[in-house]
């Protein structure tokens, strides 16, 4: 448990400056709403109208959104790596290697099936 300790108390900390934060700004923020912050943000763009139970998102959203989450996770696995590169020698280079040349053929992937046009 000695281990996890510092742990525990950085996501004790973490919770704990995001309720403050929350409950700080609900009681020290001006309440003026209107119908332009009570309206739904789409990166700038005026909203498109939508039906009283909602609407259908396009699907380059979703594949947007999981092209994200992939190079997200590739970052989270070349951490560990990059601190610990010395210990692994020649094993946690071809391991890399391998990682990242699998990454790069879905990237290239993607991107010759236009996937990261912005339409």
């Amino acid at each position: 448990m000695e281990l996890y300790t510092p742990v525990l108390v950085l996501g004790a900390l973490a919770a704990g400056f995001a309720i403050f934060s929350i409950v700080v700004s609900s009681m020290t923020g001006p309440a003026r709403y209107n119908r332009a912050k009570l309206d739904s943000y789409e990166c700038g763009i005026e909203p498109t109208p939508q039906p009283v139970g909602g609407g259908r998102f396009p699907v380059k959203y979703y594949i947007t959104a999981m092209l994200f989450i992939v190079f997200d996770i590739e970052i989270i696995f070349l951490y560990p790596w990059a601190v610990h590169f010395d210990a692994m020698a020649f094993f946690g280079l071809a391991e890399m290697v391998i990682f990242i040349a699998t990454v790069f053929i879905a990237y290239a992937y993607v991107w010759r099936r236009g996937g990261l046009e912005w339409d």
